[in-house]
Protein backbone atom coordinates (compact mmCIF):
# COMPACT_ATOMS: atom_id res chain seq x y z
CA UNK A 1 0.00 0.00 0.00
CA UNK A 2 1.92 3.06 -1.06
CA UNK A 3 0.12 6.23 1.07
CA UNK A 4 0.35 9.94 -0.61
CA UNK A 5 2.96 12.59 0.51
CA UNK A 6 0.06 14.28 2.52
CA UNK A 7 -1.48 11.30 3.78
CA UNK A 8 2.47 10.16 4.35
CA UNK A 9 2.61 13.49 6.61
CA UNK A 10 -0.49 13.06 8.52
CA UNK A 11 0.33 9.38 9.76
CA UNK A 12 3.55 10.97 10.99
CA UNK A 13 1.82 13.72 12.67
CA UNK A 14 -0.60 11.33 14.57
CA UNK A 15 2.04 9.00 15.18
CA UNK A 16 4.81 11.28 16.70
CA UNK A 17 2.83 11.85 19.99
CA UNK A 18 2.22 7.98 20.77
CA UNK A 19 6.13 7.56 20.68
CA UNK A 20 6.32 10.05 23.55
CA UNK A 21 3.74 9.19 25.34
CA UNK A 22 5.96 6.67 27.88
CA UNK A 23 8.24 9.48 28.12
CA UNK A 24 5.74 11.73 29.06
CA UNK A 25 4.20 9.41 31.85
CA UNK A 26 7.23 8.35 33.31
CA UNK A 27 9.28 11.61 33.21
CA UNK A 28 6.92 13.42 36.23
CA UNK A 29 7.21 10.09 38.60
CA UNK A 30 11.09 10.37 38.32
CA UNK A 31 10.63 14.23 39.19
CA UNK A 32 8.93 13.37 42.27
CA UNK A 33 11.60 11.54 43.18
CA UNK A 34 14.35 13.28 42.64
CA UNK A 35 12.28 16.30 45.26
CA UNK A 36 12.49 13.97 48.21
CA UNK A 37 16.34 13.70 49.50
CA UNK A 38 18.10 13.60 52.18
CA UNK A 39 21.68 15.82 52.66
CA UNK A 40 23.94 15.05 55.07
CA UNK A 41 26.19 18.10 56.36
CA UNK A 42 29.28 17.12 56.56
CA UNK A 43 29.01 13.32 55.74
CA UNK A 44 31.75 12.34 56.77
CA UNK A 45 32.08 13.45 60.95
CA UNK A 46 34.46 11.88 63.70
CA UNK A 47 32.43 10.45 66.78
CA UNK A 48 30.76 13.08 69.32
CA UNK A 49 30.52 15.73 66.91
CA UNK A 50 27.29 17.31 65.26
CA UNK A 51 25.44 16.36 61.84
CA UNK A 52 23.06 18.87 59.43
CA UNK A 53 20.49 17.20 58.40
CA UNK A 54 18.89 18.50 55.24
CA UNK A 55 15.83 17.37 53.56
CA UNK A 56 12.44 17.64 50.96
CA UNK A 57 10.06 16.18 50.56
CA UNK A 58 6.93 16.77 48.12
CA UNK A 59 5.16 19.30 50.98
CA UNK A 60 8.44 21.22 52.71
CA UNK A 61 5.55 22.88 55.13
CA UNK A 62 5.11 19.94 56.99
CA UNK A 63 7.90 18.56 59.32
CA UNK A 64 9.17 15.25 58.76
CA UNK A 65 10.98 11.94 60.80
CA UNK A 66 14.70 11.34 60.41
CA UNK A 67 15.61 7.74 61.58
CA UNK A 68 19.08 6.05 62.18
CA UNK A 69 20.76 3.74 64.50
CA UNK A 70 23.20 6.44 65.66
CA UNK A 71 20.77 9.11 66.78
CA UNK A 72 17.59 7.62 67.28
CA UNK A 73 14.36 9.72 65.65
CA UNK A 74 14.93 13.23 64.86
CA UNK A 75 12.40 15.83 63.38
CA UNK A 76 13.18 18.27 60.95
CA UNK A 77 11.01 21.19 60.66
CA UNK A 78 10.30 23.67 57.75
CA UNK A 79 12.69 26.48 57.25
CA UNK A 80 13.89 28.38 54.62
CA UNK A 81 12.06 26.07 51.78
CA UNK A 82 13.58 22.67 53.08
CA UNK A 83 13.69 20.50 56.15
CA UNK A 84 16.23 21.10 58.64
CA UNK A 85 17.68 19.57 61.97
CA UNK A 86 21.07 18.83 63.57
CA UNK A 87 21.93 15.34 65.39
CA UNK A 88 24.80 15.10 67.44
CA UNK A 89 26.67 11.14 66.89
CA UNK A 90 27.25 9.77 70.43
CA UNK A 91 31.37 9.87 71.36
CA UNK A 92 30.72 6.06 71.77
CA UNK A 93 30.17 5.36 67.98
CA UNK A 94 32.77 3.29 66.06
CA UNK A 95 33.69 3.95 63.19
CA UNK A 96 31.44 2.76 60.29
CA UNK A 97 29.08 3.47 57.55
CA UNK A 98 25.63 4.56 58.57
CA UNK A 99 22.52 4.67 57.12
CA UNK A 100 20.26 7.53 57.60
CA UNK A 101 16.46 6.97 56.84
CA UNK A 102 14.45 10.43 55.58
CA UNK A 103 10.13 9.35 56.33
CA UNK A 104 7.95 12.40 54.36
CA UNK A 105 4.03 12.56 55.95
CA UNK A 106 3.16 10.97 52.37
CA UNK A 107 5.53 7.99 53.23
CA UNK A 108 7.65 8.72 50.36
CA UNK A 109 11.48 8.04 51.85
CA UNK A 110 14.93 8.84 51.11
CA UNK A 111 18.49 6.94 52.34
CA UNK A 112 21.40 8.80 53.20
CA UNK A 113 24.70 7.59 54.34
CA UNK A 114 26.89 8.74 57.31
CA UNK A 115 30.69 8.30 57.82
CA UNK A 116 31.78 7.99 61.09
CA UNK A 117 35.91 8.21 61.47
CA UNK A 118 37.63 7.93 64.95
CA UNK A 119 38.17 11.00 66.72
CA UNK A 120 42.33 11.54 66.73
CA UNK A 121 43.86 14.42 68.79
CA UNK A 122 47.17 15.73 67.48
CA UNK A 123 50.17 15.37 69.42
CA UNK A 124 50.92 18.69 69.15
CA UNK A 125 50.42 21.69 66.90
CA UNK A 126 52.61 22.46 63.85
CA UNK A 127 55.79 24.67 64.20
CA UNK A 128 54.91 27.55 61.91
CA UNK A 129 56.63 31.27 62.00
CA UNK A 130 58.19 32.69 65.02
CA UNK A 131 60.98 29.73 65.66
CA UNK A 132 63.00 31.73 67.90
CA UNK A 133 60.27 31.44 70.57
CA UNK A 134 58.66 28.01 69.88
CA UNK A 135 59.36 25.82 73.25
CA UNK A 136 63.16 24.25 73.74
CA UNK A 137 65.26 26.45 71.57
CA UNK A 138 67.87 28.48 71.92
CA UNK A 139 66.21 32.53 72.42
CA UNK A 140 67.64 32.99 75.63
CA UNK A 141 70.80 32.78 74.40
CA UNK A 142 70.31 34.56 70.85
CA UNK A 143 68.42 37.25 73.52
CA UNK A 144 71.34 37.44 75.48
CA UNK A 145 74.12 37.76 72.53
CA UNK A 146 72.15 40.16 70.75
CA UNK A 147 72.13 42.33 74.53
CA UNK A 148 75.82 41.72 74.09
CA UNK A 149 76.21 42.60 70.60
CA UNK A 150 74.51 45.89 71.69
CA UNK A 151 75.83 47.29 75.11
CA UNK A 152 79.67 46.12 73.21
CA UNK A 153 78.59 48.95 69.94
CA UNK A 154 77.72 51.13 72.68
CA UNK A 155 81.06 51.15 74.57
CA UNK A 156 82.66 51.53 71.93
CA UNK A 157 80.91 54.46 70.65
CA UNK A 158 81.67 56.18 74.10
CA UNK A 159 85.14 54.95 73.78
CA UNK A 160 85.51 56.42 70.37
CA UNK A 161 83.91 60.06 71.07
CA UNK A 162 86.06 60.45 73.92
CA UNK A 163 89.50 59.69 72.05
CA UNK A 164 88.21 62.50 69.54
CA UNK A 165 87.66 65.02 72.55
CA UNK A 166 91.52 64.05 73.93
CA UNK A 167 92.94 63.73 70.81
Amino acid sequence: MRLSVPAALAALVLGLPVLFVPYLVAEPAAAARAAVFLELSPSTVPAGDEVGLRASCDDNLKAATVTSGLFGTVTVAPRFGFLTATARVPSSTRPGDYRIDLRCPDGATAPATLHVVAKVQPARGPATGAGGTAAGRTAPVLIGSGLAVIAAAIGLGVVSLRRRRFG
